[in-house]
């Protein structure tokens, strides 16, 4: 909590998705986020279904498949790892 302080990313739970989308979008903005951002519905269906929790980096090929899937993060994030599995898909 005492870093999400410190970004300046408090903000209550959301009631529903219009409130979850508001949350959400001021999150990817106040941390400079770069990378797209995609929004789970309210009943947390993909989270579910994708083990999405805590953080997960998922790489998706172009048949809408799981290419890599990363450990749970934030220490289960490897670069290098990812780093290959996307020049190993963009070779194939």
């Amino acid at each position: 909590m005492q870093s999400n302080i410190k970004d300046q990313v408090v903000l209550a739970s959301p009631k529903d998705e219009e409130e979850r989308a508001l949350v959400a979008g001021a999150c990817v903005r106040k941390l400079g986020i770069k990378i797209p951002a995609v929004l789970d519905e309210f009943g947390n269906s993909t989270e579910q279904a994708y083990t999405g929790w805590p953080d997960r980096l998922y790489l998706i090929d172009a048949n809408g498949r799981v290419a890599y899937k990363a450990k749970p993060g934030p220490f289960g994030f490897k670069s290098d790892e990812l780093r290959a599995a996307i020049a190993q898909l963009s070779k194939d």
